[in-house]
């Protein structure tokens, strides 16, 4: 009897070990607890941000909430980047990267991926904002989905729910004008956008992995 119980213990562990997840092995590091915003930093309108039951709601006037934490002391150049979000009918936002905190405004540097299924804007999740614009839609409103972003030198690849909807090369940064000039990859931080008081969206599972630079 001993030994039998014995042996189901070392393949109940063994069991386990297989289970355990990939994000616990594999560079994956998370940047929101789940429970507040330490290590992220918002400037005017902050009462678009809260946190309902353990995600975060973006609910609000134009407002921006960027990474600020000891993860790369929160400056990224080749990464890997995932959360899992879910919007409501009707709303707006976006992730930006590559780009640096700023008090009030649209964030002048870095690129906006974005997240939209069925707002105004034609221009869908997943799209590299005024560069690759995406017109399909993926998912649908009120169901949540994995917004996945992989930045390798002047590469960019964009996949929503592990189908990739944006493969994208850098080129021309020379020749931007207007709001683009200062659009390009170069390091920087991530941040979530509060469009406007109409987009209710929720992000949650926020991780990062670091490639090498």
């Amino acid at each position: 009897m001993k030994k039998g119980i014995g042996l189901l213990s070392i393949i109940f562990l063994l069991s386990l070990m297989t289970l355990t997840p990939a994000s616990a092995q594999d560079g994956w590091i998370s940047i929101y607890n789940g429970k507040n915003f330490d290590g992220w930093k918002i400037g005017a309108n902050a009462t678009s941000f809260t946190i309902v039951d353990g995600n975060i709601q973006v609910a609000g006037p134009r407002a921006h909430l960027f990474y600020d934490g000891p993860v790369k002391n929160h400056m990224f150049k080749n990464f890997e980047f995932q959360a899992t979000v879910m919007t409501k009918p009707g709303a707006n936002s976006g992730i930006f990267i590559h780009t640096t905190y700023q008090e009030d405004g649209w964030p002048s540097q870095g690129y906006e991926v974005q997240v939209n299924q069925s707002h105004t804007d034609y221009k869908r999740t997943g799209s590299l904002y005024n560069v690759v614009d995406v017109k399909e839609t993926y998912v649908k409103d009120n169901e949540w989905y994995t917004e996945y972003i992989k930045v390798e030198g002047k590469h960019i690849t964009i996949k929503i729910n592990d189908k990739v909807v944006v493969d994208y090369e850098e080129k021309d940064v020379d020749k931007r004008e207007g709001d683009m000039k200062n659009k390009f990859l170069k390091s920087g931080t991530f941040a979530l956008q509060a469009h406007d008081p109409k987009s209710v969206v929720l992000y949650k599972d926020i991780k990062v992995r670091p490639l090498t630079e």
